[in-house]
């Protein structure tokens, strides 16, 4: 799966403005958004348990749309939560568990 190549910050802004066409932005909530995302997350779930590349890619690319609705919804930018975020983890230390999870210290 290949993208057309635009920038993170270019695909958050067409995704608002196609929530806000379809008036989600103006009349959802974070909270229902993050209904949206759990279920998207499920979806990643089964995505996952049947190794099927194509419907993780479908339920990762979902759970970034709910997100950026999310954001728009509460008036955040997912790109400055992101960079955030990487500010918070930048130099954060821990170890790798053998179940494939990092935990900080």
């Amino acid at each position: 799966m290949k993208g057309n190549g635009m920038s993170f910050a270019k695909i958050e802004m067409s995704v608002v403005q196609w929530g806000e066409a379809r008036g989600i932005v103006q009349h959802s909530t974070p909270n229902a958004q993050a209904i949206k995302t759990l279920e998207e997350v499920t979806e990643l779930f089964v995505a996952i348990a049947r190794n099927d590349r194509k419907l993780m890619a479908d339920a990762y690319g979902d759970i970034l749309v709910t997100l950026v609705m999310g954001c728009a919804c509460a008036d955040l930018d997912l790109v400055e939560c992101f960079e955030g975020a990487y500010e918070e983890i930048k130099k954060r230390r821990g170890t790798m568990g053998k179940d494939g999870i990092f935990y900080k210290e």
